[in-house]
């Protein structure tokens, strides 16, 4: 299947992490395997283009962007400034025209031009959101927790989970910049956390971490060219008798965009969904244990045969290997120990 690397951001303010570690990926043995490190301050989010060649690093500075070598090493090429505090989440354009950021910490949403050489380049636009939420302990602010575009390009959804709000601009081709046009609101208290698209691009699936639930939308471009989202479903990430404090964290398809995983903080679990192909709802089909505590992300190997996960609180990646016709994972191997590990992605070489 050729080779791969998988970068993991981990925070540095304590233990010994560097900020980015550097693995081959064994694609038989479904392990990481060579660790080196890469020295960034406090990694907190990881995207690659989608060509592969660079990798874009939620850091202290700004974002840092990298050169993918054929050895999966990193070369630093340059930190670009989002005039704000550390992004959370981090997503490139479909075409790699812009980069948008999304910042939990202060609430703004910043988009960058994105440079031939594979630099990230000025801020073309910049967005505050402003709200009160409903939870004094958490959501008394908006955080912004995830910034999407979407397949075609033409929108930009920002979730905000301090105010349980989705955000949907309009995105100019040349220009990057933004215009808000619409809100998907969500459930009080629920704290939308992450949104994906299916691999057709006809369903949004957004995870609620605060009350552990997905909900399915239809997406469709209506008649006067804005987004129409149908809300078709909402289920569970956790048993209906679950008894620890726990928040739905991570969400990923499989390559064949059959099948869906979401992590669940607290409880430590992944829940396992089959999705439907006609209509794009979801069956959960177990949860189960991961083997480490506070799963913050999980990705999926090419091909989907392994998945791995990291365990911020545990100082650990677990790795598994799905049995997707028994809806179960079995775990691949003892953990792999790295100090707060946060985010992770598998590229191609």
């Amino acid at each position: 299947m050729g080779n791969y690397a998988a970068y993991v951001g981990c925070y540095t303010f304590r233990g010994k992490s560097k900020g980015i570690a550097v693995y081959d990926v064994n694609m038989e043995t479904g392990r990481f395997e060579n660790c080196r490190e890469t020295s960034v301050s406090n990694c907190s989010f990881l995207a690659a283009s989608d060509d592969h060649k660079y990798l874009y690093a939620a850091v202290d500075e700004g974002i840092a962007a990298f050169a993918i070598q054929k050895s999966g090493d990193l070369v630093h090429l340059k930190t670009t400034s989002i005039r704000g505090m550390r992004g959370h989440f981090i997503d490139v354009h479909p075409e790699g025209h812009f980069i948008a950021v999304g910042g939990y910490h202060d609430g703004k949403m910043t988009v960058l031009r994105m440079e031939e050489d594979g630099t990230v380049g000025d801020i073309v636009a910049e967005f505050y959101d402003k709200g009160i939420g409903s939870v004094a302990e958490r959501n008394f602010r908006p955080h912004v927790s995830c910034t999407i575009f979407s397949p075609e390009g033409r929108f930009l959804f920002m979730v905000d989970s301090g105010i349980d709000q989705i955000k949907i601009f309009t995105v100019d081709h040349e220009t990057g910049k933004i215009k808000f046009r619409d809100i998907l609101p969500c459930e009080m208290n629920s704290g939308p956390a992450r949104i994906l698209f299916s691999k057709n691009g006809k369903i949004l699936f957004v995870l609620h971490e605060l009350k552990n639930y997905i909900s399915v939308y239809s997406y469709e471009i209506g008649p006067d060219q804005l987004p129409v989202c149908e809300l078709l479903q909402k289920i569970d990430t956790l048993p209906k008798n679950y008894n620890v404090p726990s928040a739905a964290c991570a969400m990923v398809l499989t390559p064949d965009g059959r099948h869906l995983f979401c992590s669940n903080a607290g409880e430590n679990t992944i829940a396992i969904y089959d999705i439907e192909e006609a209509t794009g709802l979801l069956k959960r089909r177990n949860i189960l244990p991961i083997s480490g505590d506070y799963p913050k992300d999980i990705d999926v190997f090419p091909g989907g045969a392994f998945i791995v996960c990291t365990n911020h609180d545990s100082n650990s990646l677990t790795f598994f290997r799905p049995n997707y016709d028994a809806g179960i994972i079995i775990m691949n191997g003892n953990e792999l120990p790295l100090d707060n590990p946060s985010c992770c992605t598998l590229v191609t070489l």
